[in-house]
Protein backbone atom coordinates (compact mmCIF):
# COMPACT_ATOMS: atom_id res chain seq x y z
CA UNK A 1 0.00 0.00 0.00
CA UNK A 2 1.35 3.32 -1.12
CA UNK A 3 2.17 5.20 1.94
CA UNK A 4 1.55 8.81 0.46
CA UNK A 5 -2.28 7.45 -0.03
CA UNK A 6 -2.39 6.49 3.51
CA UNK A 7 -4.48 8.47 5.57
CA UNK A 8 -3.06 10.52 9.12
CA UNK A 9 -4.73 12.75 11.65
CA UNK A 10 -3.14 16.04 13.26
CA UNK A 11 -4.44 15.82 16.36
CA UNK A 12 -8.45 15.59 15.82
CA UNK A 13 -8.38 16.81 11.99
CA UNK A 14 -8.57 13.37 9.27
CA UNK A 15 -6.83 13.16 6.28
CA UNK A 16 -7.27 10.84 4.14
CA UNK A 17 -3.59 11.18 2.58
CA UNK A 18 -0.40 12.69 3.00
CA UNK A 19 -0.63 15.38 0.31
CA UNK A 20 -1.19 19.12 1.10
CA UNK A 21 -1.86 21.66 -1.32
CA UNK A 22 0.70 24.73 -0.18
CA UNK A 23 -1.07 28.12 0.32
CA UNK A 24 -0.51 30.19 -3.09
CA UNK A 25 -0.82 33.82 -3.58
CA UNK A 26 -3.54 34.79 -6.41
CA UNK A 27 -3.23 38.26 -6.12
CA UNK A 28 -6.75 38.68 -7.06
CA UNK A 29 -8.55 40.07 -3.86
CA UNK A 30 -10.21 43.65 -3.71
CA UNK A 31 -9.71 45.13 -0.80
CA UNK A 32 -9.03 42.44 0.42
CA UNK A 33 -12.02 40.63 -0.23
CA UNK A 34 -12.16 36.97 -2.21
CA UNK A 35 -13.89 37.62 -5.82
CA UNK A 36 -15.16 34.79 -8.55
CA UNK A 37 -11.19 34.29 -9.51
CA UNK A 38 -10.85 32.42 -5.72
CA UNK A 39 -14.28 30.78 -6.37
CA UNK A 40 -12.99 29.12 -9.35
CA UNK A 41 -9.38 28.73 -8.10
CA UNK A 42 -9.87 26.81 -5.20
CA UNK A 43 -13.23 24.76 -6.74
CA UNK A 44 -11.05 23.31 -9.02
CA UNK A 45 -8.06 22.57 -6.47
CA UNK A 46 -10.93 21.47 -4.02
CA UNK A 47 -11.36 18.40 -6.50
CA UNK A 48 -7.34 17.52 -7.20
CA UNK A 49 -8.30 14.40 -4.57
CA UNK A 50 -5.27 16.12 -2.43
CA UNK A 51 -5.57 15.27 1.53
CA UNK A 52 -5.90 19.08 2.53
CA UNK A 53 -5.84 22.38 1.00
CA UNK A 54 -4.52 25.40 2.46
CA UNK A 55 -5.87 28.94 1.35
CA UNK A 56 -3.07 31.26 0.24
CA UNK A 57 -1.42 33.94 2.64
CA UNK A 58 -4.06 35.97 4.23
CA UNK A 59 -3.49 39.11 5.40
CA UNK A 60 -4.42 40.10 9.42
CA UNK A 61 -4.84 43.49 8.55
CA UNK A 62 -5.30 45.91 5.55
CA UNK A 63 -1.44 47.32 6.40
CA UNK A 64 -0.16 43.57 5.83
CA UNK A 65 -1.24 42.42 2.87
CA UNK A 66 1.46 41.56 0.15
CA UNK A 67 0.12 43.59 -2.48
CA UNK A 68 -2.98 45.63 -3.01
CA UNK A 69 -4.91 42.48 -4.59
CA UNK A 70 -3.89 40.33 -1.54
CA UNK A 71 -6.48 38.54 0.05
CA UNK A 72 -7.67 39.46 3.70
CA UNK A 73 -9.67 37.89 6.93
CA UNK A 74 -9.86 41.73 8.93
CA UNK A 75 -13.72 42.48 8.76
CA UNK A 76 -16.66 41.37 8.36
CA UNK A 77 -17.25 42.18 4.71
CA UNK A 78 -13.77 40.08 4.10
CA UNK A 79 -15.10 37.13 5.96
CA UNK A 80 -18.46 37.45 4.19
CA UNK A 81 -16.74 37.48 0.88
CA UNK A 82 -15.03 34.30 1.92
CA UNK A 83 -17.67 32.51 3.16
CA UNK A 84 -19.59 32.74 -0.06
CA UNK A 85 -16.49 31.51 -2.07
CA UNK A 86 -16.29 28.58 0.58
CA UNK A 87 -20.34 27.60 0.58
CA UNK A 88 -19.48 27.49 -3.38
CA UNK A 89 -16.66 24.92 -2.86
CA UNK A 90 -17.79 22.49 -0.23
CA UNK A 91 -20.95 22.36 -1.77
CA UNK A 92 -19.01 20.33 -4.38
CA UNK A 93 -15.97 19.00 -2.21
CA UNK A 94 -15.49 17.68 1.28
CA UNK A 95 -12.00 17.85 1.17
CA UNK A 96 -10.35 19.85 4.48
CA UNK A 97 -9.46 23.07 3.85
CA UNK A 98 -7.13 25.18 6.42
CA UNK A 99 -5.97 28.68 5.87
CA UNK A 100 -2.56 30.49 6.44
CA UNK A 101 -2.65 33.49 8.49
CA UNK A 102 0.09 36.07 7.55
CA UNK A 103 1.33 39.97 8.02
CA UNK A 104 3.69 41.13 5.28
CA UNK A 105 5.72 43.51 7.52
CA UNK A 106 8.16 45.21 5.74
CA UNK A 107 7.71 43.44 2.06
CA UNK A 108 3.89 45.17 1.82
CA UNK A 109 2.69 47.51 -0.61
CA UNK A 110 4.36 45.74 -3.57
CA UNK A 111 3.24 45.91 -7.13
CA UNK A 112 1.40 41.88 -8.20
CA UNK A 113 4.18 39.56 -9.68
CA UNK A 114 3.40 40.04 -13.35
CA UNK A 115 3.60 43.81 -12.81
CA UNK A 116 7.30 43.53 -11.07
CA UNK A 117 6.94 43.31 -7.86
CA UNK A 118 9.01 45.91 -6.53
CA UNK A 119 7.61 48.12 -3.61
CA UNK A 120 4.72 50.45 -4.17
CA UNK A 121 5.72 54.03 -2.60
CA UNK A 122 2.86 55.33 -0.39
CA UNK A 123 2.94 58.48 -2.65
CA UNK A 124 1.90 55.98 -5.78
CA UNK A 125 -1.64 55.02 -6.45
CA UNK A 126 -2.48 52.13 -3.81
CA UNK A 127 0.83 52.64 -2.38
CA UNK A 128 1.16 52.73 1.65
CA UNK A 129 3.95 52.64 4.07
CA UNK A 130 5.66 49.19 4.96
CA UNK A 131 5.85 48.64 9.34
CA UNK A 132 8.51 46.32 10.20
CA UNK A 133 10.45 45.38 13.47
CA UNK A 134 13.52 47.48 12.26
CA UNK A 135 13.87 50.60 9.89
CA UNK A 136 15.09 48.43 7.43
CA UNK A 137 14.18 48.05 3.55
CA UNK A 138 14.12 44.96 1.74
CA UNK A 139 16.22 46.08 -0.65
CA UNK A 140 19.00 48.19 -1.30
CA UNK A 141 17.71 51.93 -2.58
CA UNK A 142 14.06 51.44 -1.43
CA UNK A 143 12.62 53.80 1.63
CA UNK A 144 12.69 52.32 4.87
CA UNK A 145 9.80 51.18 6.88
CA UNK A 146 8.41 52.17 9.83
CA UNK A 147 9.10 50.61 12.98
CA UNK A 148 6.55 48.90 14.82
CA UNK A 149 6.28 50.58 18.90
CA UNK A 150 4.45 48.73 21.70
CA UNK A 151 0.92 49.51 21.13
CA UNK A 152 1.03 48.86 17.51
CA UNK A 153 2.65 45.44 18.57
CA UNK A 154 0.07 44.41 20.82
CA UNK A 155 -2.59 45.66 17.50
CA UNK A 156 -1.12 42.70 14.91
CA UNK A 157 -1.53 40.27 17.98
CA UNK A 158 -5.03 41.55 18.23
CA UNK A 159 -5.64 41.44 14.74
CA UNK A 160 -4.19 37.63 13.90
CA UNK A 161 -6.40 36.61 17.04
CA UNK A 162 -9.52 38.36 15.33
CA UNK A 163 -8.90 36.51 11.94
CA UNK A 164 -8.41 33.44 13.89
CA UNK A 165 -11.67 33.57 15.01
CA UNK A 166 -13.55 34.79 12.30
CA UNK A 167 -11.34 31.27 10.25
CA UNK A 168 -12.99 29.41 12.89
CA UNK A 169 -16.66 30.68 12.27
CA UNK A 170 -16.24 30.07 8.89
CA UNK A 171 -16.04 26.56 9.44
CA UNK A 172 -12.15 26.62 7.95
CA UNK A 173 -10.11 23.22 10.08
CA UNK A 174 -7.05 24.24 10.61
CA UNK A 175 -4.78 27.54 10.24
CA UNK A 176 -1.60 28.03 10.07
CA UNK A 177 0.47 31.00 10.83
CA UNK A 178 2.77 32.16 8.13
CA UNK A 179 6.23 32.72 9.71
CA UNK A 180 8.24 32.62 6.57
CA UNK A 181 9.42 33.89 3.44
CA UNK A 182 10.81 37.45 5.08
CA UNK A 183 7.41 38.16 6.51
CA UNK A 184 6.88 40.04 9.22
CA UNK A 185 6.79 37.11 11.69
CA UNK A 186 10.21 35.77 10.16
CA UNK A 187 11.21 39.43 10.25
CA UNK A 188 10.99 39.41 13.96
CA UNK A 189 12.71 36.14 14.14
CA UNK A 190 15.61 36.89 11.59
CA UNK A 191 18.86 38.82 12.61
CA UNK A 192 19.19 40.33 9.50
CA UNK A 193 15.57 42.07 9.44
CA UNK A 194 15.26 42.99 13.23
CA UNK A 195 18.38 45.18 14.80
CA UNK A 196 15.86 46.46 17.85
CA UNK A 197 17.16 47.16 21.03
CA UNK A 198 14.29 46.29 23.36
CA UNK A 199 12.30 43.42 24.85
CA UNK A 200 12.07 42.34 21.07
CA UNK A 201 15.39 42.08 19.79
CA UNK A 202 19.06 40.93 20.15
CA UNK A 203 19.10 37.79 21.61
CA UNK A 204 17.08 34.51 19.93
CA UNK A 205 14.44 34.46 23.39
CA UNK A 206 13.96 38.63 22.95
CA UNK A 207 13.41 37.83 18.60
CA UNK A 208 11.19 35.04 19.26
CA UNK A 209 8.82 37.15 21.49
CA UNK A 210 6.38 38.68 19.18
CA UNK A 211 5.96 35.28 17.01
CA UNK A 212 5.47 33.51 19.89
CA UNK A 213 2.83 36.15 21.34
CA UNK A 214 1.11 36.03 18.16
CA UNK A 215 1.09 32.21 18.55
CA UNK A 216 -0.32 32.24 21.59
CA UNK A 217 -3.24 34.53 20.71
CA UNK A 218 -4.73 33.10 17.63
CA UNK A 219 -4.33 29.23 19.99
CA UNK A 220 -6.20 30.82 22.50
CA UNK A 221 -8.83 32.45 20.26
CA UNK A 222 -9.81 29.09 18.56
CA UNK A 223 -11.28 25.71 19.99
CA UNK A 224 -8.21 23.48 20.68
CA UNK A 225 -9.75 21.08 18.37
CA UNK A 226 -8.87 23.08 15.67
CA UNK A 227 -5.43 22.88 14.64
CA UNK A 228 -2.80 25.70 14.60
CA UNK A 229 0.39 25.15 13.30
CA UNK A 230 3.10 27.52 11.26
CA UNK A 231 4.79 27.64 8.66
CA UNK A 232 8.44 28.44 9.09
CA UNK A 233 11.80 29.72 7.35
CA UNK A 234 13.89 26.90 8.50
CA UNK A 235 17.28 28.86 7.58
CA UNK A 236 17.31 32.57 5.87
CA UNK A 237 20.95 30.51 3.51
CA UNK A 238 22.87 33.87 4.84
CA UNK A 239 25.67 33.54 7.19
CA UNK A 240 24.91 35.27 10.43
CA UNK A 241 20.76 35.18 9.91
CA UNK A 242 18.10 32.81 11.07
CA UNK A 243 19.51 29.19 10.81
CA UNK A 244 18.14 25.75 11.57
CA UNK A 245 19.69 25.62 15.45
CA UNK A 246 17.28 28.45 16.10
CA UNK A 247 14.76 26.88 14.33
CA UNK A 248 14.61 23.75 16.62
CA UNK A 249 14.24 26.29 19.78
CA UNK A 250 11.83 28.23 18.31
CA UNK A 251 9.92 24.99 17.19
CA UNK A 252 10.29 23.74 20.84
CA UNK A 253 8.94 26.63 21.99
CA UNK A 254 5.75 26.59 19.74
CA UNK A 255 5.35 23.23 21.13
CA UNK A 256 5.41 23.78 24.28
CA UNK A 257 2.48 26.12 23.72
CA UNK A 258 0.12 23.56 21.80
CA UNK A 259 1.94 23.80 17.85
CA UNK A 260 0.10 21.40 15.67
CA UNK A 261 2.00 21.38 12.85
CA UNK A 262 4.92 22.31 11.18
CA UNK A 263 5.38 23.46 7.49
CA UNK A 264 9.07 23.76 6.76
CA UNK A 265 9.99 26.08 3.77
CA UNK A 266 13.29 28.65 3.68
CA UNK A 267 14.61 31.87 2.94
CA UNK A 268 12.71 35.07 2.04
CA UNK A 269 14.51 37.21 4.30
CA UNK A 270 17.47 38.73 2.40
CA UNK A 271 18.38 38.85 -1.65
CA UNK A 272 21.71 37.82 -0.41
CA UNK A 273 20.26 34.06 0.00
CA UNK A 274 22.16 31.61 -1.16
CA UNK A 275 20.10 28.47 -1.81
CA UNK A 276 20.84 25.44 -3.51
CA UNK A 277 18.19 24.89 -5.62
CA UNK A 278 17.79 20.93 -6.53
CA UNK A 279 14.80 18.67 -6.22
CA UNK A 280 13.47 18.40 -2.37
CA UNK A 281 16.10 20.94 -1.48
CA UNK A 282 13.99 21.64 1.81
CA UNK A 283 13.61 18.21 2.59
CA UNK A 284 16.48 17.76 4.92
CA UNK A 285 15.41 20.95 7.32
CA UNK A 286 11.71 19.17 8.02
CA UNK A 287 13.53 15.85 8.54
CA UNK A 288 16.01 17.30 11.14
CA UNK A 289 12.98 19.47 12.87
CA UNK A 290 10.38 16.37 13.03
CA UNK A 291 13.54 14.08 14.07
CA UNK A 292 13.93 16.62 16.74
CA UNK A 293 10.62 17.33 18.21
CA UNK A 294 8.37 14.70 17.22
CA UNK A 295 5.85 17.40 15.71
CA UNK A 296 3.43 16.63 12.55
CA UNK A 297 5.46 17.80 9.76
CA UNK A 298 5.34 18.98 5.96
CA UNK A 299 8.17 19.06 3.65
CA UNK A 300 7.83 21.73 0.69
CA UNK A 301 10.15 22.63 -2.60
CA UNK A 302 10.87 21.15 -5.47
CA UNK A 303 8.31 18.26 -4.70
CA UNK A 304 7.14 17.25 -8.13
CA UNK A 305 7.33 13.46 -8.62
CA UNK A 306 5.00 10.93 -7.22
CA UNK A 307 7.85 7.89 -6.51
CA UNK A 308 10.07 11.44 -4.83
CA UNK A 309 6.52 12.18 -2.63
CA UNK A 310 6.14 8.16 -1.46
CA UNK A 311 9.76 8.37 -0.71
CA UNK A 312 9.59 11.19 1.56
CA UNK A 313 7.08 10.22 3.57
CA UNK A 314 6.95 6.12 3.19
CA UNK A 315 11.00 7.03 5.12
CA UNK A 316 9.75 8.97 7.68
CA UNK A 317 11.88 12.48 6.59
CA UNK A 318 8.11 13.83 6.61
CA UNK A 319 4.96 13.00 7.49
CA UNK A 320 3.24 15.02 4.67
CA UNK A 321 4.55 16.45 1.52
CA UNK A 322 2.95 19.93 0.21
CA UNK A 323 3.25 21.18 -3.21
CA UNK A 324 2.55 24.59 -4.54
CA UNK A 325 3.29 25.24 -8.69
CA UNK A 326 3.60 21.52 -9.46
CA UNK A 327 -0.03 21.82 -8.22
CA UNK A 328 -0.98 24.96 -10.54
CA UNK A 329 0.84 23.32 -13.17
CA UNK A 330 -1.29 20.01 -12.88
CA UNK A 331 -4.48 20.38 -10.82
CA UNK A 332 -4.99 16.15 -11.27
CA UNK A 333 -1.05 15.73 -9.42
CA UNK A 334 -3.13 13.33 -7.15
CA UNK A 335 -4.59 11.50 -9.31
CA UNK A 336 -1.98 10.89 -11.84
CA UNK A 337 -0.06 10.03 -8.36
CA UNK A 338 -2.55 7.48 -7.18
CA UNK A 339 -2.51 6.10 -10.49
CA UNK A 340 1.31 6.09 -10.65
CA UNK A 341 1.62 4.27 -6.71
CA UNK A 342 -1.59 2.36 -7.01
CA UNK A 343 -3.32 4.86 -4.33
CA UNK A 344 -7.01 5.67 -4.15
CA UNK A 345 -8.53 9.48 -4.43
CA UNK A 346 -11.69 11.16 -3.92
CA UNK A 347 -13.21 12.97 -7.10
CA UNK A 348 -16.34 14.00 -8.15
CA UNK A 349 -18.79 11.58 -9.60
CA UNK A 350 -19.25 13.55 -12.80
CA UNK A 351 -15.40 12.72 -13.45
CA UNK A 352 -15.42 9.05 -13.00
CA UNK A 353 -16.05 8.46 -16.28
CA UNK A 354 -12.38 9.51 -16.63
CA UNK A 355 -10.50 6.50 -14.88
CA UNK A 356 -8.35 5.15 -17.32
CA UNK A 357 -9.00 1.52 -18.46
CA UNK A 358 -7.79 -1.48 -16.91
CA UNK A 359 -7.73 0.92 -13.31
CA UNK A 360 -10.29 0.12 -11.41
CA UNK A 361 -9.90 1.29 -8.03
CA UNK A 362 -8.22 4.61 -8.61
CA UNK A 363 -12.18 6.72 -7.40
CA UNK A 364 -12.70 3.67 -5.11
CA UNK A 365 -15.45 1.46 -5.93
CA UNK A 366 -16.78 2.85 -7.82
CA UNK A 367 -19.88 2.28 -11.11
CA UNK A 368 -21.13 4.08 -13.79
CA UNK A 369 -24.75 3.28 -15.38
CA UNK A 370 -25.07 4.24 -18.79
CA UNK A 371 -28.03 3.78 -21.84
Amino acid sequence: MSTLFSPYAIGSLQLKNRIVIAPMCQYSAVDGAATDWHQVHLGHLALSGAGLLIIEATAVEAVGRITPGCLGLWSDATEAALQRVLHSVRAHSGMPIAIQLGHAGRKASSHVPWHGGMLITPDQPGGWRPVAPSALPQLEGEAPPQVLQGDELQRIVAAFADAARRAHRLGLDAIELHAAHGYLLHQFLSPISNVRSDAYGGSLKNRMRFPLQVFEAVRAAVPASIPVGLRLSATDWVDGGWDPAQSLVFARELQARGLSFLHVSSGGVSPQQKIPIGPGYQVGLAEALKRETGLPTIAVGLITEPAQAEAIVASGQADLVALARGMLFDPRWPWHAAAQLGGTVDAPPQYWRSQPRGMNNLFGDVRIGMR
